[in-house]
């Protein structure tokens, strides 16, 4: 097959999808042949072709546009409750994550990057065989000087501008996100946040003492400034917390414009915005999407990330652009677990500084993409016609919503006895919510073991459904 042939294949399935909306203008020939790694003439032949099946048309001056009616499938708009709510779920949210050591069956409940992939390990041998002294001892509280320069460098591809003692490293984007929270509320305080967000976010919410405002989020968009705008007027919110780039668990990324937007809303109400960047390096756009931080001109957000998605989780090595609340954010980190370890940090800056971690970054979305395409197709199969599934902008998960009479909670129970996992809704709502919803991973390379999973669920899927 030529190079042209399989880039028309992929086009084909995510029009046929239904993820590129009639009318819709498709990526432009330069961007194609960035992000694919072929030429313009390949691009421009897939175009072709797409073409000669009436697939989409080329307009003048404007480029290609998706030219045959889809069905939109993507999920529903979110309905959050109209109030602040004390976070639960914690009971759920253990028992999920007690069966990470789970080596049978297709485990796609976990947010986990594909480790087999990285070339970091033998950074790390080396590193502990040169100097093994070195990763013993104390290290700078806001982590080595080394990294947060590497740090610093990496920040300029998503708009930043940041000097390396700007910076302080954490024990993953977990306790980054922990130690934000705690330095810009007090207990009892309101936070904003996207619904259905990351049940790590809202567990981080609860152990502060606060209360969680969630608020409508469009699986396409992100957060409604609107919504949320009305909320602010109503409620004495203190903080905005979002993912607005490759969201977990929706997989959008919010439009730049409106990142701006956002930023300007909390400047206008003088609050803070924590904004977790865990999963931006591995957009699939080219370059990589912009931050809120990028815009940031008084040091009200917080940048929070980590290479745990990106490498691997086992390195615990996060780190937080805390802007005007660094003092703060310095002293928590501080007093909550000191210092990190030095070795983890020394093997990634220098994975950076020679280019590895940029060439496996390069790698991770080329690979996640094909592979969120696979599991899209095996869905489409599979699941219920009436399925509605997330089109990811990177990362490896995606959201699924099924109909509303199946239970997302009785249906895990009953597909972790046939050896299939994935994350169920309610894990990602204060409340409980999102009970016909759940989240899957498709980081997972073997094609066969993923398929055979989906086709287990929805078997499981039309037992459940009455008559």
């Amino acid at each position: 097959m030529t190079l042209y042939e399989n880039l028309a294949i992929r086009l084909r399935e995510h029009i046929e999808l239904g993820f590129y909306k009639p009318g819709d203008k498709l990526p432009s020939v330069r961007q194609l042949a960035k992000e694919h790694g072929v030429s313009i003439s390949t691009v421009q032949e897939a175009y072709r072709q797409l073409e000669q099946e009436l697939l989409v048309e080329a307009k003048p001056k404007s480029g290609y546009f998706v030219s045959i009616q889809n069905k939109d499938n993507l999920p529903s708009i979110s309905r959050p409750p109209q109030r602040p709510l004390e976070v639960s779920q914690w009971e759920e949210v253990l028992n999920m994550l007690m069966i990470r050591s789970r080596t049978d069956g297709v485990q796609l409940q976990h947010a986990m990057p594909d480790m087999r992939a990285t070339t970091l390990k033998p950074l790390l041998k080396d590193l502990s065989k040169q100097n093994p002294e070195v990763g013993l001892s104390y290290s700078d509280v806001r982590g080595t000087k080394e990294l947060r320069t590497q740090l610093s460098r990496l920040a300029v591809a998503s708009g930043c501008q940041l000097h390396p003692d700007d910076l302080v490293i954490t024990s993953g984007c977990q306790e980054a996100l922990s130690v934000c929270l705690r330095a810009v509320t007090e207990p009892g305080d309101i936070i904003a946040i996207e619904s259905p967000s990351f049940y790590g976010s809202m567990q981080a919410i609860k152990a502060a003492n606060l209360k969680a405002m969630e608020i409508p989020t469009h699986p396409e968009t992100g957060i409604s400034l609107e919504a949320l705008e009305l909320a602010l007027d109503q409620w004495p919110i203190k903080a905005i917390f979002v993912t607005p780039t490759c969201n977990n668990p929706m997989g959008y990324t919010m439009p730049e414009d409106k990142k701006e937007q956002l930023y300007r809303l909390a400047q206008s109400y003088d609050i803070t915005i924590i904004e977790d960047d865990i999963y931006g390096d591995i957009s699939f756009q080219f370059p990589r999407p912009k931050t809120i931080k990028s815009f940031d001109t008084d040091g009200r957000v917080l940048l929070c990330s980590s290479f745990s998605k990106s490498i691997a989780p086992g390195m615990r090595v996060g780190w937080i652009a805390p802007g005007r609340y660094r003092d703060k954010v310095t002293h928590i980190k501080y007093v909550s677990s000191s210092m990190c370890p030095v070795t983890p940090q020394l093997a990634v800056a220098k994975f950076i500084r020679l280019g590895g971690y940029a060439k496996h970054i390069r790698n991770m979305r080329l690979n996640y993409e094909k592979q969120r395409d696979m599991l899209l197709k095996a869905i489409k199969t599979y699941l219920p016609k009436d399925t509605r599934v997330s089109f990811p902008a990177g990362s490896f998960i995606l959201w699924v919503e099924l109909a509303k009479d199946i239970d997302s909670m009785k249906l895990v129970e009953k597909c972790r006895q046939k050896g299939v996992g994935f994350a169920p809704g309610p894990l990602f709502s204060a409340t409980g919510k999102y009970r016909n919803c759940f989240r899957l991973n498709y980081s997972e390379k073997n094609v066969e073991k993923r398929e055979a999973a989906i086709k287990t669920l929805g078997q499981v899927i039309a037992e459940m459904q009455p008559d």
